[in-house]
């Protein structure tokens, strides 16, 4: 035990002496979790320092990602990194402010915007389960960060799939940015959040060790997710810090350091073994994917999805779906009808669902997360950090546009693209039919990174050969000839609107852009050139982020005229097709703008 106390001492002066030298960071939220820190690296978890991603690892998420420098200090004393401490925070140091995979291998999930961390745990929990793997999963949340509703999502699903292997630690140090957090240091009213949820609630002492030891004891026997509540003191260890007000984010002046580093014992660095996981053998089963041949039928993109999801799960069993209870919407129920082992339900909360997808890819699963596109939106930030994380993930938006008709506004996927378009590393597709859905839903299994798949609520008719290929960045020339005075774009429901159109006039190309991102410009663009060097495009989407911006973002330097028509109101319910002639997106309104002056 005195050893523990010891290192608890050691990442307090390294957490203090690397913000000082970095000029910015938060050293006062580390000192309160260095026993917690201590006792979770140097005892409690099992992990090969030697390799970052050996899969039998117990899993740390530092959900209270502003502690990043105590992280980096146990990771450091464990021997897991070499990193000079002292880099904290340079532009060549992978010891970023706050933690990133794509900069550190032992960071698993990029922390940082607070209450994600532990969704991502309940990924990691879950995978543990259905892999029939021994790792534990640890988070360590910050009390100001439990004021969040997704830290409570991820408890009922926690405690609905019966994650006892999955440990929450909150240090409740009273003190968050701008004061007192919400229930300051009433851990029994915290407590009584906790219990409700079903959880096994420990509370302790957070800077005694022998308590931080025999919770995780009694946490190794519980039979359901557990939540340890730790009462701490912000700035532990230096009086003029600890219990303080206004030192969230501030760092000592070398001179400050002096004086709080003579109250830190200054120890010898011990070298502690840290114990190995089992190792436990898991194969993936994989067999000859079987796809489907679509005939002259109409059917809808979103249902083609789910068929291929279903397929794909059937050959592959790392192929995971997780939907927001509208499965029987989105056609992700192919997969629980197919692999019922291959679906997760995650009902209706779709910030936890996307952490709980992150998780799971970081666990080697192919994540298929579905919901309505416009739900998706809600948990924009969540996606956003999956990005930043360099998550592996395939979202689909399904209902997406006016095409969807009766439901009305609050349904209608209308800002979705500008979401995924402008997220790092990202791929988007809007199939137009059965057939390109297939391709699309089989090359983002394939392709890594954050993918998005549009799909539409309407049945449409299919315009491809079951042997036609969609290479991604590219797009589809579905109507030409050597007198063609303009070209009709269009994507997804918008392409047969454009089909139409042209059937009325004829001297028209008409292209199908599938890939929105990436995209060919240089190919697209000499193709314009060649055909009228005019484009009209309709898309079911906002102006704002869509596809008509991504088209003009390659116009600059070339005489190509273009007509952008979306979706600039706020939609009414009606029939899909009333409503893309009523805002302007359908096969008369790509008409009216050939005719109108230009």
């Amino acid at each position: 035990m005195g050893k523990l106390e010891d290192f608890a001492a050691i990442l307090r002066r390294d957490s203090l002496e690397a913000t000082t030298v970095a000029g910015s960071g938060h050293p006062t939220s580390c000192l309160s979790c260095a026993e917690i820190m201590s006792v979770l690296f140097f005892d409690e978890m099992k992990y090969d320092v030697k390799n970052s991603h050996n899969p039998d690892n117990d899993e740390f998420i530092l959900s209270k990602g502003h502690a990043a420098p105590i992280l980096y200090s146990a990771l450091y004393r464990a021997g897991c990194i070499k990193t000079k401490l002292s880099t904290l925070r340079k532009l060549n140091s992978p010891l970023e402010g706050h933690p990133v995979p794509c900069s550190l291998d032992w960071v698993k999930a990029a922390t940082g915007s607070l209450g994600q961390g532990l969704s991502i745990g309940v990924g990691m929990a879950l995978a543990a389960k259905i892999q029939n793997r021994k790792f534990r999963t640890y988070v360590l949340l910050g009390d100001g960060e439990v004021a969040e509703g997704s830290i409570y999502e991820a408890l009922e699903l926690a405690v609905k799939y019966k994650l006892n292997n999955l440990v929450a630690i909150v240090d409740v140090n009273r003190l968050g940015q701008s004061g007192e957090t919400l229930v300051g240091h009433n851990i029994e009213e915290y407590k009584k959040r906790f219990s409700g949820f079903g959880c096994m609630v420990i509370m302790i002492d957070g800077h005694n060790i022998n308590q931080i030891l025999k919770a995780f004891k009694d946490a190794r026997k519980s039979t359901k997710p557990v939540v340890i509540l730790a009462k701490t003191f912000k700035g532990r260890g230096v009086y003029f810090l600890e219990n303080k007000e206004g030192w969230h984010g501030r760092v000592l002046k070398p001179k400050e350091l002096k004086m709080a580093l003579k109250e830190i014992p200054n120890h010898k660095i011990y070298y502690i073994k840290i114990k190995k996981p089992v190792k436990i053998f898991r194969k993936i089963k994989k067999q000859t994917l079987k796809t489907i041949n679509y005939n002259s039928e109409e059917i809808s993109t979103r249902k083609a999805y789910g068929e291929t999801l279903a397929k794909l799960a059937k050959s592959d069993s790392s192929v995971i779906a997780i939907d927001a209870e509208v499965s029987n919407s989105t056609y992700s129920s192919e997969v629980k009808k197919a692999r019922p082992k291959q679906f997760i339900e995650a009902f209706i909360a779709e910030q936890n669902m996307i952490g709980m997808a992150l998780g799971l890819s970081v666990k080697g699963y192919n994540v298929f997360t579905s919901s309505f596109a416009a739900f998706l939106s809600r948990a924009h930030d969540q996606i956003r950090m999956a990005a930043i994380s360099n998550g592996d993930i395939t979202f689909c938006g399904s209902h997406v546009g006016v095409s969807t008709g009766e439901d009305g506004a609050s349904q209608m996927g209308l800002e979705d693209i500008s979401i995924f378009r402008s997220l790092p590393n990202s791929y988007v597709f809007y199939p137009s039919d059965a057939v390109s859905t297939q391709k699309l839903t089989i090359a983002c299994s394939k392709i890594r990174g954050i993918k998005y798949l549009r799909t539409t609520r309407q049945k449409t008719k299919i315009i491809y050969n079951n042997l036609e290929k969609f290479p991604v960045g590219d797009f589809k020339i579905l109507k030409k000839s050597n007198n063609d005075k303009a070209v009709f774009v269009g994507s997804g429901i918008t392409t047969h609107e454009a089909l139409e159109a042209y059937e009325k006039l004829k001297n028209v190309a008409v292209v199908d852009i599938y890939s929105i991102k990436p995209f060919n410009y240089n190919k697209f663009f000499n193709f314009v050139k060649s055909h009228g060097g005019k484009i009209i495009l309709a898309e079911d989407h906002r102006p704002e982020g869509g596809i008509g911006e991504m088209v003009l973002e390659g116009l600059s330097g070339t005489n190509i005229k273009i007509k952008h028509l979306s979706i600039k109101e706020i939609p009414h319910s009606g029939k899909g097709k009333e409503l893309l002639k009523k805002y302007g997106v359908d096969a008369s309104a790509y008409v009216r703008a050939f005719k109108g002056e230009w």
